[in-house]
């Protein structure tokens, strides 16, 4: 019987050892790529922070303000009269983006008051200086005062949510996406126009 040379027994050796060192290194990067996968995926918290809020809005009255948490930020929903409404028109000349023409709402918000429904307006209570929450002021609503003001700078915006001229705040307050499911529940957080 002849006996295997050298290079005969390294040969298969070496194919032995490639293949098995291959298994191991493909089982040790399956092993490292599920939980890696795993943490990815966002959390039940995480999911639900992002979630849209249902808010019950049929005791909002106008001059009133309910505050709700969507995403981790302040969101006001405020009830407007008529006359607060028409005063809307007389502070044009004031403001620095009076027609929204920045992207600081949905498409179904750019109009003179910013909202789905005349009555009811929905903005993130964050002022877009740099991030301080202003004051909702119901008395200077229909006033050149301004209906917001954020202490921290002096941004001062009226009651739908637009910045005045030479303040520091360079754009209107946000609006976020938001549907009515009927007259007195309102969605933040999905797009949609009312119901």
């Amino acid at each position: 019987m002849k006996k295997p040379s050298d290079s005969q027994v390294d040969g298969k050796r070496r194919r032995l050892l490639t293949a098995a060192t291959t298994g191991m290194g493909l089982a040790g990067t399956a092993g490292m790529l599920v939980p890696f996968a795993g943490s990815m995926t966002p959390s039940a918290r995480a999911r639900a922070a992002g979630a849209p809020v249902e808010v019950d809005i049929s005791g909002i009255a106008p001059g009133k303000q309910i505050t709700v948490e969507w995403r981790g930020k302040p969101v006001w929903i405020i009830g407007r009269s008529e006359d607060s409404l028409a005063a809307l028109d007389s502070l044009d000349r004031l403001l620095a983006d009076p027609a929204s023409k920045a992207g600081q709402q949905p498409d179904y918000a750019r109009n003179p008051h910013r909202s789905i429904r005349r009555d009811v307006l929905v903005l993130v209570g964050i002022c877009t200086h740099l991030g301080c929450s202003p004051k909702f002021r119901p008395e200077f609503a229909d006033a050149k005062e301004g209906a917001f003001l954020c202490a921290c700078h002096g941004s001062r915006f009226d009651l739908a949510g637009r910045v005045y001229r030479n303040v520091p705040a360079p754009t209107n307050l946000v609006v976020p996406p938001h549907r009515y499911l009927s007259e007195n529940v309102l969605v933040i957080g999905e797009d949609g126009e009312a119901a």
